[in-house]
């Protein structure tokens, strides 16, 4: 192959791997817009109304749904109280977005549903807007079987979070207890708690701490954070599940 010919190759060899980089850099090039140009910037959603919120997000592409109500003092009812993600995460289209909706300000009077048989409670319990949660059954003598023996929250309670309310009902001493399920005691008076968990069968114990005071005001009393005998902390927590072989230990202010 003379001196020519070789250079001729060259040239074409040249051309081809030019070519063929060319070819690589326009798959990248395109690669990368569709894989940005398939992501979307999550908007802020907090204080919107769910329809406004619906709209936005099936314009971006995304997924909204309802996971949770609550009721708050802040922001109004049928507005969005929070998100997950968070406004300006980065994420794919037909991305889930989850929102808890407002339910405005706690207006219903919890009623009190110990003692009543159950389904009269629950009755009772939907009537004025409240749905029923968790329903635990506890074999417990005292009480007439297939009646409440606890509710959670408690009649009356204000500032409660959902409009929800966990019952804890009797059955017969032949039955197997299928648990029960731990109230948040954070707040009421160690007394109180104590009778409440007796009740159910569920020993508990108190540990006196000695807690901060916060920061002093311009005029007026020096006040604890919270009052004494008040119960600061509790183990298990509430929500979870716990059975009569439990000890619940409450940590109570001094």
């Amino acid at each position: 192959m003379d001196s020519r010919s070789i250079k001729s190759f060259f040239q074409v060899a040249s051309l081809l791997m030019v070519l063929v980089a060319l070819g690589l850099l326009g798959a990248i090039v395109t690669m990368h817009f569709a894989i940005h140009g398939a992501e979307v910037q999550v908007p802020t959603l907090k204080g919107m109304t769910v329809p406004d919120a619906l709209s936005q997000t099936a314009g971006l592409g995304l997924n909204l749904s309802v996971d949770n109500r609550y009721y708050s003092d802040e922001v109004a009812a049928g507005h969005i109280l929070t998100q997950s993600p968070a406004a300006g995460t980065v994420v794919r289209r037909e991305w889930q977005v989850r929102v808890s909706e407002s339910l405005g300000p706690q207006q219903v009077d919890v009623p009190d549903t110990v003692g009543r048989e159950e389904r009269v409670a629950q009755l009772e319990l939907r009537r004025v807007g409240l749905n029923v949660g968790t329903t635990v059954h506890l074999p417990y003598a005292k009480a007439t079987p297939g009646t409440v023996i606890a509710q959670d929250p408690p009649a009356h309670a204000q500032n409660i979070g959902q409009p929800t309310v966990n019952l804890l009902v009797a059955v017969p001493d032949t039955e197997t207890a299928d648990g029960y399920v731990m109230p948040d005691l954070v707040g009421r008076l160690a007394v109180s708690a104590v009778a409440q968990l007796g009740q159910a069968g569920i020993k508990a114990t108190a540990k006196y701490v000695t807690i901060s005071v916060g920061k002093i005001a311009n005029s007026g009393p020096m006040r604890p954070p919270v009052p004494p005998g008040a119960v600061t902390a509790q183990a298990p927590a509430a929500g979870e599940r716990v059975d009569q072989g439990t000890v619940v230990q409450l940590f109570v202010a001094k």
